[in-house]
């Protein structure tokens, strides 16, 4: 295939392997409806390959694509019997762009391309409408100035203003052939005056020079950005669609919309969309007018009198009607139809996948299987895993009023409301009352955890998307905006400000974590429906997975709601969050405290029933699913007092003064704390920590079975392994706590003993370190901190400057990186080398991310284990992963 320029009915579109990478989505769809007899109007695609010339040829068309254009362009005049340029019966054209996927409103179009002051009288003089040649030429002088000339599109809208304003009018279909001949001569004025270059008046130099404009846009800011929101790679390029233009705004008998065969906000078999009379198509989409309904149920719904197109052009109607259902059948999705009526012959100008709502996205899918258009794989593969994250949390009522006062990261989804509060006691003092509460940090530290499981959300001046509070705030099933560093926080004044408000305590806020805005006042929130359609196809991933769903949890609550999704047990209990309780925190400080181990003891002695009781809860909730215990892994110094109060509560407790309190508090200040004295380091240091740990899982175990309880089977898993010694050490002391506390209650205890892999070092040994591990969990974000030597915490000062300059494509910590890939990659192969029955997992956020999810069905891992909200987003991905395998 030689050929980069094609007609919409060549055959060589047949010849194509992925067709919309080459055409585009637009180019593609526009040949398929040629091909089955839709009534397209002529015209040819520039592919995405002249994109690629085009960028590296200094951003211009070489000669020989210019000739190539020419020729093309000679098929379609033979087609419509119009010539380019002719003073007599002039084509005009549409220049339009075609990504691979839809990218709506992002790149530019230009319509009514070869007019000028000649051929816009020959246009007069063949539609005996000199209004509607004058109309025609004004659209394309405002667009061109615009797209390819660079002049802001407020100066051309100003100057029509005004001539309403003069004539007393308010439709721009009050104003006739003499206002347009007006408007004409002033737009090509501003357009002189603006750039100091001429309005073209050669056909040709428009025509290359809408080509390179559209080529351009690809490049431009807005583009970027939806590329960058849309994970769409940018050496995709674009493909521009030259077609000769068909005219909606001819008179009464023409008009121009936008259909979706379904409805794309809530999903219903109901054709939904707007047109206008005697309008073309920018008309609709540009607000300038207000477009009347497609159908009598619509118009009917919306309480108005204008008549729909169903009663207003009848014939029109049921033609279009058939050409929806057709598109729908022969794509096997819901299609978003442009079209226009140029004297009561319709014209299907473009279709492609329909954008829709979530909760719409599920819904179509699984009509689509009902109604035996598509299979239950099918739609598995086509419902984004991403897009459930908005069906599972409250969303804002988008028709309440809102007044946006700062944006941040969208880190956690779900909208709340709330009284601001700086401090996590406030939040508590408050919640005890019964009050909503929106928590407003700096950033969020482990000490503000009651804080934020008392908000109702969480908002952060500093942090990334991977931050202690997003990755908190998503465990939790907050919402949360982080990294907004739009707010000035005071904590001194309970007051933070933006640029357009002051806020202080007490006063109420509005987060929306699904897109990052800050607003003020209480807005209404809109429940999640999680049963129905969404239950369907669940059902439909879990019978296609292989891999299991755990999830990440620590407190009953969030154990039942991950329980509620489908999670298939615990892949990470993390159990230092249970010291943060404020029944507890003094109990852990005066243990850290202590100079004696008989001190130490004593402390440990009133923290092993609460322990105890926590596990019992978890184990009853997770019956017969396995639960994995991560024994104390952060340093000690987190646990420790910061205030003066906190200090002397503490000194109180251990029987010390207070000098010497704040002298063992900083003996236990470190330098590196992520690479410090924390996790099984600590188990080697102070056995006794351990030793309560393990206590408490067989106590809680041997009572649950004592009492013909429901329980789960657990698994203890040594944290921050690098070493053999390190595994035969600690299991070890597992093993005989086990034994102590089977011969204490007479009863036998099921249990495992494996690791995290979390260091660069226990991946690359993991055949020793299989000698003694019944299962690895990988720990993906301490093993991407320590596989790049970036601290998580603070890499969002620098992580946009790295995607930026394309080191990374995507967020090491959101998605996982091929290094960290290969050193798991190494785990699993030596630890299946020395054990064929080990146990593989992962707990880190990446457990939650699809395109992680995918490698680890790759890679041959049992299980994923992430946050509550995000079980049904690992189920679907992992349903996903399988079928894809099954394609390759």
């Amino acid at each position: 295939m030689n050929k980069l320029i094609l007609n919409f009915k060549s055959k060589d579109t047949k010849k194509i392997k992925n067709s919309k990478n080459f055409l585009g989505g637009k180019g593609a769809n526009l040949s398929e409806m040629g091909k089955m007899g839709l009534p397209v109007p002529p015209g040819f695609t520039i592919s995405t390959k002249v994109c690629e010339i085009f960028y590296r040829n200094k951003k211009k068309l070489n000669l020989k694509l210019i000739n190539q254009i020419k020729k093309e362009l000679k098929v379609v005049e033979k087609d419509v019997h119009k010539k380019f340029g002719n003073l007599k019966n002039p084509l005009l054209l549409s220049v339009r762009s075609g990504a691979r996927v839809s990218m709506p409103g992002m790149m530019d179009t230009i319509l009514n391309l070869g007019l000028n002051d000649k051929t816009v009288i020959a246009l007069a003089k063949k539609t005996s409408n000199g209004r509607f040649a004058k109309d025609s030429y004004r659209r394309f002088i405002q667009m061109y100035g615009n797209v390819v000339m660079g002049v802001e599109s407020y100066h051309f809208e100003e100057l029509i203003e005004n001539y309403k304003l003069t004539k007393g009018v308010l439709l721009d279909t009050e104003l006739d052939e003499e206002d347009w001949n007006g408007l004409i001569k002033d737009f090509k004025n501003t357009i002189q005056e603006k750039t100091g270059k001429i309005f073209p008046q050669d056909v040709y130099q428009q025509l290359f020079g809408a080509i390179s404009a559209v080529f351009l846009s690809w490049e431009s800011n807005r583009a970027k950005v939806y590329r960058k929101l849309n994970q769409i790679p940018s050496e995709w390029g674009t493909a521009v669609n030259v077609q000769s233009m068909v005219f909606g705004n001819m008179g009464n008998h023409c008009s121009t919309g936008v259909v979706f065969t379904r409805n794309p906000s809530d999903g219903s078999k109901d054709i939904y969309g707007e047109y206008l009379i005697n309008a073309q198509g920018e008309d609709v989409v540009a607000g300038t007018r207000t477009p009347q309904y497609i159908t009598k149920k619509a118009k009917k719904e919306a309480k108005v009198k204008e008549a729909s197109m169903e009663e207003s052009m009848p014939k029109i109607y049921s033609e279009l009607n058939k050409i929806l259902k057709k598109l729908e059948k022969h794509y096997k999705d819901m299609q978003d139809v442009e079209f226009t009526v140029e004297n009561n012959k319709l014209w299907i100008l473009q279709t492609r996948a329909g954008k829709r709502t979530s909760k719409s996205a599920v819904k179509i899918a699984v009509d689509m299987v009902k109604e035996k258009l598509i299979s239950k794989n099918e739609a598995v593969l086509r419902i984004d895993p991403n897009f459930l994250d908005t069906l599972l949390h409250p969303t804002l009522d988008e028709k309440s009023s809102i007044k946006v006062i700062a944006n941040g990261l969208p880190a956690s989804p779900g909208a709340a409301s709330g009284k601001v509060v700086f401090t996590s006691e406030e939040a508590e003092r408050l919640n005890d009352m019964m009050q909503d509460t929106i928590l407003v940090r700096l950033e969020t530290s482990p000490e503000d955890i009651q804080g934020m499981h008392a908000a109702k959300g969480i908002l952060t001046a500093r942090g990334g998307m991977t931050s202690h509070a997003a990755v908190v705030a998503r465990g939790m099933g907050r919402p949360c905006v982080s990294g907004s560093s739009e707010i000035d926080i005071n904590y001194d004044k309970k007051i933070f400000k933006t640029s357009l408000v002051e806020v202080k305590e007490g006063d109420i806020i509005t987060i929306d974590g699904s897109t990052g805005r800050i607003i003020l006042g209480e807005v209404p929130t809109v429940k999640p429906e999680i049963s129905g359609d969404f239950s369907r196809l669940m059902s439909w991933a879990d019978n296609i997975r292989k891999l299991k769903v755990r999830t990440n949890s620590e407190t009953p609550l969030d154990t039942k709601i991950a329980r509620d999704f489908g999670a298939e047990g615990i892949g990470l209990c993390r159990t230092e969050h249970m010291f943060f309780d404020e029944e507890r925190i003094l109990s852990v400080r005066e243990m850290i405290l202590s100079k004696t181990q008989e001190d130490r003891a004593k402390a440990l002695k009133k923290l092993l029933p609460h322990q105890k009781k926590d596990f019992m809860e978890i184990f009853k909730i997770m019956h017969g699913l396995p639960v994995t215990v991560r024994l104390l892994d952060p340093p000690l110094h987190e646990f420790l007092p910061k205030s003066e109060k906190e200090i002397s509560e503490v000194a109180n407790v251990v029987g010390a003064d207070l000098k010497e309190v704040k002298t063992r508090i900083d003996e236990l200040y470190e330098q590196n704390p992520m690479l410090g004295h924390r996790g099984c380091r600590l188990g080697i240091s102070f056995p006794e920590i351990y030793e309560m740990q393990c206590r408490a899982i067989f106590e809680a175990l041997s009572e649950l079975k004592k009492n013909k309880q429901r329980f789960a089977f657990p698994e203890i898993m040594i944290p921050l392994v690098s070493t053999e010694a390190e595994i035969k050490i600690m299991k070890d002391l597992v093993i005989r706590i086990a034994g102590q506390v089977e011969k204490e209650n007479k009863i036998k205890v099921d249990y495992l003993v494996g690791t995290m892999i979390e260091l660069p070092r226990a991946a690359v040994k993991a055949k020793d370190i299989a000698k003694h591990a019944e299962f690895f969990s990988f720990g993906t974000n301490d093993l991407t901190q320590t596989t790049f030597g970036i601290s998580r915490d603070d890499s969002g000062k620098f992580l946009n400057d790295y995607i930026n300059n394309k080191i990374f494509t995507i967020d090491p910590f959101i998605s996982i990186d091929e290094g960290v890939e290969e050193l798991i990659e190494i785990a699993v192969s030596k630890g299946k080398t020395q054990n064929k029955h080990i146990k593989l997992g992962i707990c880190g956020e990446h457990g939650g991310d699809p395109k992680s999810i995918a490698f680890c069905s790759e890679v041959g891992l049992n299980y994923v284990s992430c946050s509550p909200y995000r079980v049904p987003i690992a189920r679907l991905a992992a349903a996903q992963a399988e079928l894809n395998k099954k394609k390759i």
